[in-house]
Formats: C-alpha cells, structure tokens, sequence
C-alpha cells in the first residue's frame, strides 16, 4: 500500500482552494478582511466606546504626541504615550489578536500609513500560519504523512 505523502506544496495548494493566500500574494484590502474574520476584531475611526485607542493630540507647547492606549480616561504617560510616531502602534496587533474594538485616528484618512500595513502583514502572517497548521492537521487526520528521512 502507497502512502500518501504530505508536502509542502500540497498544503499550500489546499490554502488557495480555500482562499489562504501568502503574504505577498494578497493585497492590503484582502489581508484585511481575512484577519478580521479570523480574530475577530473590529477596526473604525469612529469613536464609538472602543476597548483600543491609537490617536494624535497636540501637547500645550504645540508638540504631537501619539497615543496608543486602552483606557482614554488616565493614558499612562510611561506606556502609552510616544514622542515619535515610529512604534506607536506597537499594540495594535495584540489588540487585533484578542479580538477587540479598535479606535484608529488615521484608518480611513491614511491608506499609506505604513507602520499600519506592517501591523497588518504581521497579523496576517499569524493568521496564514494558522490556517496552515490546520490544513496539515486536517491532511496528517487524512492520512498523509510526511516523507521518512
């Protein structure tokens, strides 16, 4: 009797039939949609009572501070408040994966911001590598096996 051997591009083929795509086969907008159904998390920069907030205030002597926090009442000035806008939304993918509401200031101004996009690839590849150990769980329950070494 043959076993069914498992492979890589097996695996990968039973992806894109199920419209699981590598990173650098998807566009943004896709990406997007993908993580949101996975993680469960919603995305807006309407205000609406959100668990996460990523915004921009301007401080009394005119600089702009970046915020990122979970509580907009009492922002912790040592955790959640940047003077430069790199890392700012080091956050958002934790937040993205604990399926909360989030509040982003510049979601629906800024499609080029592009720590943003980085937060989504990150979060996306998470949710690829998921998808993948499923449909190897699902190929090895099948019957498939990986080649002896």
């Amino acid at each position: 009797m043959s076993k069914k051997l498992l492979t890589e591009d097996l695996i990968l083929e039973k992806l894109e039939e199920n419209g699981v795509l590598p990173l650098e086969n998807i566009d943004y907008n896709e990406k997007l949609i993908a993580i949101q159904e996975h993680f469960d998390f919603d995305i807006s920069s309407d205000w609406g009572n959100p668990d996460y907030m990523f915004y921009t205030e301007t401080t009394a002597d005119g600089y702009e501070v970046w915020i990122a926090t979970d509580d907009d009442s009492k922002p912790s000035v040592n955790e959640d408040i940047y003077y430069y806008e790199n890392d700012w939304l080091e956050k958002m993918a934790d937040a993205m994966f604990d399926g909360n509401s989030i509040y982003f200031q510049e979601y629906d101004e800024d499609a080029n911001n592009y720590e943003f996009q980085d937060v989504i690839d990150e979060v996306y590849e998470n949710y690829f590598n998921d998808k993948k150990q499923d449909v190897e769980n699902e190929l090895i329950d099948e019957g498939y096996e990986y080649e002896d070494e």
